[in-house]
């Protein structure tokens, strides 16, 4: 059958996260470091429910029974296999933070309950709560007069089956209470003085005196709880023509906020006619109702962390970004890259000299604007200020800010508003299309006419993620792309998208297409007696005309490739089919981002760096740039980056046909990709590398 070819990508996507999993059980992960993975493991299922979730369970609503172009499924079915895999992963969950806490007990950390806890404790925790909570806490007891409250989006509250003490009822009428346990006003990890290390979170506190909030009544049962929210709203769909665009999106960001919640998760049994009561109060499926044994939001975790922070070794070893030897940072960096093409590749390298070249800009008084692309930055961000400079030194600078970044609209929303506070020309990208780009454009007027000086990545313009996300970063002062780049903002700026390209690859409307073309290619040269060869390092794959080009290209024998991250909709390695396609996932210490097109061998080999993966979404749903490497040194060194990738056998897992993913079988020696690249990055430069003994390779 042909489904046998394809994932779901629901689906692919909850493989990936037990792939994080998978490193909070990792006993060659540092214990601190498993902690992390377990938190993102959760923050990611929380979002996946938010948004991809949230979406299924819109559409099912509609009852057209609509299916999904992979693998057929309707939505209802793909919510029922996501249901099971949830409740797989949740117990697996569960396993491994009990697992981890036990270890910590091991470092001096326990974090307890009133069953552990001496008479001195109790007492103390007793006063604590009646001092610093109970006057803070806002509790509810549903009645006809007062009805079920508003949970806000993941909050946790401790919940109650309350019996009335004054009545003399046989069976006395149960009601439900309902106390917010994090509202921001008192710490969520409590000390417990006199016990160093011994620590209690305010929910369970709160949990445990309820009979105090509650002073009327009897506790039949409780428990704690939390409530996902569906944040999958469209906000072209809501426009609002009577508010200007940013007000709009701050008014989308008010409605994402009150959307129909999707799940719950509970921690203590509870009745299941209470149960029944909160499905109904909430209007949520009982089927996405999961009972869970730690707590609700673990990012209480980095705390921990952080008091265990001196204990280098339950830590990875210290890793800074390293200066790029292509660039002389004592030098004007302008007139270098304009000499030759420099590639910087994060967090190996820092992003220092980009921000460098900004600042430089925006006080060469040659320069006469800068053009950017924003869709994500760092909360105190290097990129703005240096904008906010060029445009108070009389730059035009002109820059797109995507409002509609999930999670990061409020973010945006604010640099907008500083941007043209400073004299920046703000505008907020097209309708339908997100702009999800990352390209820059330095126009200087020198007494030779007109130089552009290029700048396209994989990754935001973001010092934070720079060091914690594997991108690369091209700058160059060719020509033909710096003029392709200005068409690519004056279409921008008309509302338009590009229609030709010769150089670039920019979606929607030019890049699938060209893609496509190019693995035909490849089959045409196999065809002639060839050899064809495709290469891509992509975070997801679900782009069916592009899966379906590569099935086509690997039965025709084109040896494929492939490091993808996350999602990924086509199986590899089904006999006659795709078993010319061998495909890994790296999950490590840092998060694989960058994305690398590799068409052909030798002479006729084409190279692209893009932020585009081969998703729908990306490929004809927004606005995306691939750059071609014209350099051959830069073209040699992102073939050798993504060969170690695929040399990897200790954080690599290889994609079987039927769709798992083990770990590649270790071989000696062991070769830790993202290392690997840090050890390189030492070695340019010269320094030696924090915790290895080996020998620094001279520059």
């Amino acid at each position: 059958m042909a489904e046998q070819l394809y994932e779901n990508r629901e689906l692919s996507w909850l493989r990936f996260n037990e792939r994080v999993l998978e490193e909070s059980e990792d006993e060659r992960t540092p214990l601190c470091e498993r902690l992390s993975f377990i938190s993102i493991f959760q923050t990611n299922l929380d979002e996946f429910f938010m948004v991809r979730v949230g979406s299924l369970h819109d559409e099912m609503l509609l009852k057209d029974n609509a299916k999904e172009n992979k693998t057929k499924m309707t939505a209802e079915e793909q919510l029922e296999a996501i249901r099971e895999r949830v409740k797989e992963l949740t117990k697996r969950k569960d396993v491994s933070y009990a697992n981890l806490m036990g270890r910590m007990e091991g470092e001096d950390i326990h974090l307890i309950n009133f069953q552990k806890l001496d008479e001195k404790q109790g007492a103390y925790l007793q006063t604590y709560f009646e001092q610093e909570i109970m006057p803070l806490l806002s509790p509810i007891t549903v009645s006809k007069k007062q009805p079920f409250p508003f949970i806000k989006n993941n909050e946790i509250c401790a919940v109650a089956v309350l019996t009335p003490k004054n009545s003399k009822a046989k069976n006395p009428k149960t009601r439900i209470g309902i106390v917010p346990c994090n509202n921001g006003m008192f710490r969520r990890l409590i000390q417990i003085p006199g016990s160093k290390g011994y620590f209690m979170l305010a929910e369970e506190l709160i949990l445990h005196f309820l009979p105090s909030v509650f002073q009327g009544y009897h506790i039949v049962s409780k428990s704690l709880i939390r409530v996902t929210r569906n944040a999958d709203i469209d906000a072209d769909k809501v426009y609002d023509e009577e508010l200007n665009y940013r007000d709009h999106m701050a008014e989308v960001i008010k409605q994402r906020r009150k959307l129909t919640p999707i799940r719950m998760e509970y921690t203590r049994d509870l009745d299941k006619q209470v149960l029944t009561q909160m499905k109904n109060f909430l209007k949520i499926d009982k089927d996405m109702i999961f009972k869970t044994k730690s707590p609700l939001d673990l990012s209480f975790v980095f705390d921990i962390q952080d008091i265990l922070r001196q204990k280098s070794e339950l830590f990875f070893e210290k890793r800074i970004p390293q200066r790029s030897p292509m660039l002389d940072e004592t030098k004007p960096l302008l007139p270098q890259i304009a000499e030759q093409d420099k590639l910087l590749s994060y967090p190996y390298e820092s992003i220092r000299p980009f921000l460098n070249m900004l600042h430089e800009a925006a006080n060469d008084p040659d320069v006469v604007s800068i053009k950017m692309t924003l869709y994500r930055l760092a909360k105190q961000s290097k990129v703005v200020e240096a904008l906010v400079e060029a445009a108070e030194n009389g730059k035009q600078v002109d820059v797109l800010v995507e409002l509609k970044a999930r999670f990061d609209e409020e973010n945006n929303i604010e640099w907008s508003r500083m941007l043209e506070s400073a004299g920046c020309h703000v505008i907020y990208g097209l309708d339908g299309l997100k702009v999800h780009s990352k390209l820059c454009l330095i126009t200087r007027k020198t007494g030779d006419g007109v130089q552009y000086i290029t700048q396209i990545g994989t990754g935001n313009y973001n010092e934070k993620t720079a060091r914690l996300y594997t991108d690369v970063c091209l700058m160059t002062a060719d020509e033909k792309i710096g003029a392709e780049a200005a068409r690519v903002f004056q279409a921008l700026s008309l509302g338009e998208v590009m229609k030709t390209t010769e150089h670039l690859l920019v979606a929607p409307r030019c890049l699938q297409n060209k893609v496509i073309d190019k693995i035909e290619r490849e089959i045409q040269i196999v065809k002639d007696g060839g050899e064809g060869y495709l290469g891509f390092k992509l975070n997801s794959l679900t782009d069916k005309k592009i899966i379906d080009k590569l099935i086509e290209a690997s039965k025709a024998g084109v040896k494929i490739e492939m490091v993808i991250r996350g999602i990924n909709c086509l199986r590899t390695k089904v006999p006659g089919k795709t078993d010319h396609i061998r495909t890994v996932s790296i999950v490590g210490r840092y998060l694989e981002h960058s994305r690398i097109y590799i068409f052909g061998k030798g002479s006729r080999e084409e190279m692209y760096i893009s932020s585009a993966d081969f998703m729908t979404r990306n490929t004809v749903r927004r606005v995306e740039v691939a750059a071609p490497i014209y350099d051959s040194a830069l073209k040699d060194r992102l073939r050798a980056m993504f060969r170690t990738q695929l040399a990897d056998n200790v954080k690599a897992r290889e994609q079987q046909a039927d769709g798992s993913y083990p770990y590649v079988e270790h071989e000696e020696p062991a070769i830790n990709a993202q290392e690997e690249l840090y050890v390189e990055a030492y070695n340019a430069v010269g320094t030696a590398l924090p915790g290895t003994e080996g020998a620094v390779v001279e520059e």
